[in-house]
């Protein structure tokens, strides 16, 4: 499928998208650019649950002005890749190995062929969880990875106590695992009103995001499955095992936000202080999606990008 653009939000220059067949069939929306100066690399971008490659060009752009190619994909169920179920705004995985195969068949097949080396990542929320899974892997696919609020374990305001992941289970064997969670629906998140939201401070790149869902609604997606939460849960358990952080073979910054209320912040710093060669940085007053912040929150994620990841930056 094409990218969609609005005035509000052009494509970058130079991109190139297509589709790419995971090892299962899948069919995977992926999407690169050139760097706009001299080439550092590239930078592989990886989106959160419910995202698309769209939400990121502002970043994309960002990237490329720092010397880096860029890379992105929409994990399958989402974006403008194959959505899994008949209602094709239910949110689902069996497993979040099924990620795990998605991540493969864009770096064997997208990146590796087609990008300038060294590859580094950047990954948001459900997409840090992937990739700090993936960061066991050797050789290991990117040479340090920076993610943005990773999904290692959910808000209590969101779960309350591991019981609703037992309740899950049950559901799920009960044969409920391709219903919406109770109380989700088909509505996208970011077509919400702004007040309050828990995404972002910014009205003004908020409602950049939903008009870009109003003119390509298929790109919108509602509620996790029961399924999908299930996964999820045995996903974070395994990034929060005590023993899991000594594994992780990349270098990794690992950004958290001071109002999330999506993901535990607290579970990001338990997880960052375990890592034998990570890094850690509490944004105050920032919500979940760092990237589609206020200015003023965004600068402190490129001074830590630009800080971590080796070279020279184009621009302070």
């Amino acid at each position: 499928m094409d990218l969609v653009a609005i005035p509000e939000n052009p494509v970058p220059e130079g991109a190139v998208s297509g589709e790419v067949i995971t090892s299962d069939g899948i069919r995977l929306r992926w999407a690169r650019w050139p760097a706009a100066a001299a080439t550092r690399g590239t930078v592989c971008v990886f989106p959160g649950r419910a995202e698309f490659i769209e939400k990121y060009f502002e970043t994309i752009e960002e990237l490329r002005q720092r010397g880096f190619a860029v890379a992105a994909l929409d994990w399958r169920g989402q974006g403008g890749s194959q959505r899994l179920l008949r209602n094709p705004r239910k949110g689902h995985v069996d497993t979040f190995e099924e990620y795990d195969r998605d991540l493969s068949a864009f770096m064997t097949r997208v990146v590796l062929p087609d990008c300038p080396a060294p590859y580094y990542a950047l990954a948001h929320s459900m997409g840090g969880n992937i990739l700090l899974r993936n960061a066991q892997r050797s050789p290991a696919w990117f040479e340090r990875q920076v993610l943005s609020a990773p999904m290692l374990t959910l808000h209590r305001r969101l779960v309350p106590g591991r019981h609703v992941f037992r309740v899950a289970e049950i559901l799920g064997l009960a044969g409920f695992g391709d219903a919406f969670v109770p109380g989700g629906g088909a509505t996208h998140a970011g077509t919400m009103i702004f007040r309050n939201n828990p995404l972002t401070s910014d009205p003004v790149r908020f409602a950049r995001n939903a008009l870009v869902v109003e003119k390509a609604p298929w790109l919108g997606l509602g509620s996790p499955t029961i399924a999908w939460l299930v996964a999820a849960g045995a996903a974070m358990a395994e990034v929060m095992d005590p023993d899991f952080a000594e594994r992780v073979r990349v270098p990794t910054l690992v950004l958290a936000a001071g109002d999330d209320r999506i993901v535990s912040s607290r579970a990001i710093e338990t997880l960052a202080f375990r890592l034998k060669t990570g890094s850690h940085l509490m944004i105050p007053g920032a919500r979940h999606e760092l990237l589609q912040e206020r200015d003023a929150i965004r600068a402190q994620v490129w001074a830590a990008f630009d800080a971590f990841v080796p070279g020279q930056p184009v621009f302070a």
